[in-house]
């Protein structure tokens, strides 16, 4: 169950686990994070209506979230649920996790040194400077990630000087039948209606305790993290914090910086020929995704495929 922020999706695939007899298995980076709930959109436990939960809250917020680890850690959470006689509900929108768990994804080496001294570069030369150089060696990858993210960028950057290939290239194509034979499903709205649904949801984030609770992880150590102060809301409340905005610029921060999110989503997940599209404002929807998951024979074994880091 993959599309756009602010769909609807968690409700959806409670409904089908509970239905279907199902365990969900989280694929949102940032869900992946103790204590990181309003900010993620996380349901509580209280309302989980009894249906067992993987792959959320496994992480603190100073370790960093990684496509291998979570491959791994979700592809062992699966193959249990399967072993069960259970079916797996798998859920979320992170777009490179999704790909890396339901394809035969591997991932390049790094290198500690090439490493090292690009961090470097981007702590002296800045974010903006890498994704320049970034784009002249390989324009795809500075197409597909965000100038202000200087962690990807890095790691792009790393592929290429240790591959001579494009970052891309470590990357399965898409068309092949995906792992465990899933059926993937992604709902979708109307992008008017879903803009609407993403301010709404943004302000309740910020009226029902957001700032509260970055600073309580700030201090579990939310700023010394890699990859959790960069989710969108933490980063944008983290810098009102700082003092570089208020409180009601990191509010519309948040919101566009979702907005511009759910349209990166989109672009990635269109692409996929395999995917099962549905309305997620259709009164029916519930019926018709159970329908075709009743026609899905339940999964078997899984192919093969290990990763080491991305």
């Amino acid at each position: 169950m993959i599309g756009p922020t602010g769909t609807g999706k968690s409700e959806l695939a409670l409904d089908l686990a509970q239905r279907h007899d199902g365990e969900i298995v989280n694929i949102d980076a940032m869900q992946q994070y103790r204590g990181m709930d309003i900010g993620t959109a996380k349901v509580p436990p209280e309302m989980r209506r009894g249906v067992t939960h993987h792959q959320l809250d496994v992480l603190d917020v100073t370790e960093t979230a990684t496509v291998a680890r979570y491959q791994a850690a979700a592809r062992t959470d699966v193959e249990a649920i399967i072993a069960a006689d259970r079916r797996p509900i798998i859920v979320g929108g992170s777009m490179m996790y999704i790909q890396s768990l339901l394809d035969d994804w591997t991932f390049p080496a790094t290198d500690p040194a090439v490493r090292a001294r690009l961090e470097d570069e981007l702590a002296s030369d800045g974010v903006g400077s890498l994704h320049r150089r970034l784009a002249q060696v390989d324009p795809a990858a500075a197409a597909s990630i965000l100038p202000s993210d200087g962690r990807r960028i890095v790691r792009a950057l790393e592929v290429v000087e240790i591959t001579g290939e494009p970052f891309a290239a470590s990357a399965p194509p898409i068309g092949r039948a995906p792992r465990w034979a899933t059926t993937i499903v992604a709902v979708d709205r109307d992008t008017d209606v879903l803009d609407d649904r993403l301010r709404r949801r943004t302000d309740a984030m910020f009226d029902d305790g957001l700032v509260d609770e970055v600073r309580t992880l700030v201090g579990r150590g939310l700023r010394e993290g890699t990859t959790a102060p960069r989710a969108i809301g933490y980063a944008q409340v983290l810098d009102a914090l700082d003092g570089r905005h208020d409180m009601a610029t990191a509010r519309e921060l948040t919101f566009t910086g979702t907005r511009r999110y759910v349209r990166r989503q989109r672009s990635w997940f269109r692409r996929d020929p395999r995917i099962h599209w549905f309305d997620a404002a259709d009164p029916s929807l519930l019926d018709a995704v159970s329908a075709l998951v009743d026609t899905t024979p339940t999964p078997g074994a899984p192919t093969a495929g290990d990763g080491h880091e991305r």
